[in-house]
Parts: structure tokens; C-alpha cells; sequence
């Protein structure tokens, strides 16, 4: 089984044969644990940063004869077809047991996974570390990051469509909760920390609270609680993981060993 991580911290070393161990890419711990390793930068695939869409996988699709549409593909989008296309490698390799792939991202990589593991089927595992807004936080609870806030900010991440919900979240026909309920009945994680307001911890869990109903229909436990869990506290009796680690927006040693104690349960 393997687990895939979604970088996108260009200055994080992915080597196998760095000189320190790095907490937000244990690779020594995952290793010892059973798993193979496999990361990519997203910028590899498409750069952070807002051109028009000419700078990545977007300028080999798009048609340059006509103006993009309304509800075309944006970096998020192209950064999760990267990872599929990172899947499709480990089906071609005897190593890699490619029925048992999790892929993880931290923050806008976590926005990442979730789409990943939403439209890719292949995928065991998505696990989603801090991704806030549009990621696993419900849009409706206003709450840190909002619509307006990250469409200003990053307006390449989405389709330009979603700038019509800026300010108007209560006008939305989803919310994040159907996207966490869309990898059912596979296997979601949500890590959240408490000095990460800005991603809103509540919203993240309520993003699995909300999905229940999905996996009802396939008669599955998903979020074994309807409550916050203190700090550092284990939610893991169900399809979808979860946990509020103290401390700030990041992805963590902490964070790994949670979500490898979650993998031998349900990847197994």
C-alpha cells in the first residue's frame, strides 16, 4: 500500500536521501510502517499562480481558438489530475499494491485530495490536513476563510463560476460536506488544529458530520461523533477519520502517526 503525497511547499526536501528527517514528510516512519512512499510538486503539474491558465496542464487541453469557459477546470483541479495520473503509475508498478492508495495533502494540497479521492475511484484513502475553505470546512458556517476571501486571493484555484457565490455562500446548490460524502463508502481522514482559525476546525468537522446521510445508504458508520473531540483526541471508528491536533496550520509527525494508526485499520 502506498501513501501519496500532493507538495505544495516548494522547499520541502522529498528525498529519500536528505540529511534530516523532515516532521511534514516522515518517510522514515511511513517506510517502517508498512508503506511505500510517492510525492510530486504541484507545480510539476501547474504553478500557483494566476496567468490566464497558460502556464501548466491547462494550456496542453484548452482550446487557444476559444475562450475558456465559465465552468472550466482550475489549478485544484489540474493539481488532483496530476495525482490520478501519479495512480495510474502505480498500477503499472509490481511494488505497488494499487487497490490499497491514499492520497494526502496539507491546506490547498488537502483541497487537493478530496478531489482527488472524489472523482478518482482508485483512491482507498483521502486525507485532508487543514484545507479549510472549499476543502473540508462547510462553506454555510462563514467562518475564517470564506468564498470572497479565497477567490481574491487565489482566483486560479476554481472555475470561474464560484466567484458568483462570493459573499453569498447560503446561495450555493453544494456544500463541502456532499464533496466528503462523494468517497463513500471508501475512506476520508479530516485533521484539523486549533490555532488554525483561519481554516476553520468546526466547519472541517462539521464537513463529516453533514456526510452521514451518504453512508447510511451504504449502512456504514462514517464520523464516530457528533461532537468536537477535545485536542489530541482520536476519532477513528468510522469511514471517516478525524482529529484536532493542538497547534498551528501545519502538517505535522503527530498528524502522520494518526493517520497511519487510521490506514492499518481501514487499508488492511
Amino acid at each position: 500500500p502506498v501513501f501519496l503525497l500532493i507538495c505544495n511547499r516548494p522547499t520541502e526536501d522529498l528525498s529519500l536521501d536528505r540529511t534530516k528527517p523532515s516532521p511534514f514528510w516522515p518517510v522514515e516512519q511511513i517506510i517502517a510502517r508498512g508503506y511505500a512512499v510517492a510525492a510530486f510538486q504541484v507545480s510539476d503539474i501547474d504553478p500557483d499562480t494566476y496567468d490566464g491558465f497558460k502556464n501548466g496542464v491547462h494550456g496542453i487541453f484548452d482550446n487557444p481558438d476559444r475562450p475558456r469557459s465559465t465552468d472550466a477546470w482550475g489549478t485544484i483541479g489540474a493539481w488532483a489530475w496530476g495525482a490520478s495520473r501519479a495512480i495510474d503509475y502505480f498500477e503499472e508498478a509490481e511494488s505497488i499494491d494499487a487497490s490499497r492508495v491514499a492520497v494526502i495533502g496539507h491546506s490547498r494540497g488537502g483541497k487537493t485530495a478530496l478531489w482527488c479521492g472524489a472523482q478518482d475511484e482508485r483512491v482507498m484513502l483521502a486525507i485532508s490536513n487543514n484545507s479549510g475553505c472549499t476543502g473540508a470546512a462547510i462553506s454555510r458556517h462563514k467562518m475564517g476563510e470564506t468564498v470572497v476571501d479565497i477567490n481574491t486571493r487565489f482566483p486560479h484555484w476554481f472555475c470561474e463560476n464560484y466567484r458568483l457565490f462570493n459573499g453569498n455562500e447560503d446561495a450555493l446548490p453544494v456544500d463541502q460536506h456532499l464533496l466528503i460524502a462523494l468517497m463513500a463508502p471508501r475512506s476520508v481522514y479530516i485533521a484539523s488544529a486549533t490555532e488554525d482559525r483561519w481554516a476553520d476546525p468546526e466547519g472541517e468537522f462539521l464537513g463529516g458530520v453533514n456526510a452521514q446521510p451518504v453512508l447510511d445508504l451504504f449502512g456504514l458508520a462514517g464520523l464516530d461523533a457528533t461532537e468536537m473531540p477535545p485536542a489530541d483526541t482520536l476519532v477513528h471508528g468510522g469511514r471517516i477519520g478525524y482529529h484536532i491536533r493542538s497547534g498551528r496550520h501545519d502538517l505535522s509527525e503527530y498528524d502522520w502517526a494518526c493517520y497511519l494508526d487510521y490506514a492499518d485499520k481501514w487499508m488492511t
